[in-house]
């Protein structure tokens, strides 16, 4: 059986300046652990992509996601199957990682035209913010849709059992 053709937007990190380099411009980035995704994830990603010609999602790495304090068993899906699962949405264009607390370093790597987080950061707080704007870049925050969230599916979840 051949491999899916979205297999191929996920890169290693040594891989992704160059990759990045070769996507329609302007290349909007964001990140996270994108643990269990769900509905909101789905249209903040899609949001994401419509500031640009190319959306680029870092993942923390397993060990980057654990020191997050999420809980002892998270992220539940593993680094490779989440890259999987994020790499399969028409909305993202490449698919890396990032084993560092922050993105600060790969943000320096990519610079991206836009960074975009979610409606819970202040951007004002944020390095890579700072950095992306420091070389003209945008940084912006998209609202949450309501009523979605990882930890409180868990939750829902674990209660159920």
């Amino acid at each position: 059986m051949p491999t899916p053709s979205f297999l191929q937007k996920i890169v290693a990190r040594t891989e992704a300046v160059a990759r990045i380099a070769a996507l329609s411009q302007p290349v909007v980035f964001t990140n996270g652990v994108f643990d269990v995704l769900h509905r909101g994830h789905a249209v903040y990603l899609a949001r994401a992509r419509e500031l640009g010609a190319s959306l680029v999602v870092a993942l923390n790495t397993d060990a980057s996601a654990r020191r997050l304090g999420k809980g002892a068993d998270r992220p539940l899906n593993n680094e490779q199957d989440r890259a999987a699962v994020m790499a399969a949405l028409e909305s993202v264009s490449l698919v890396t990682w990032f084993d560092e607390d922050t993105p600060l370093q790969l943000v320096a790597e990519i610079r991206p035209a836009v960074l975009v987080k979610g409606g819970d950061y202040d951007m004002a707080k944020l390095a890579e913010a700072r950095l992306v704007e420091s070389y003209g870049g945008r940084a912006l925050a998209i609202a949450f849709v309501q009523g979605y969230s990882t930890s409180a599916l868990v939750q829902r979840i674990r209660a159920a059992g």
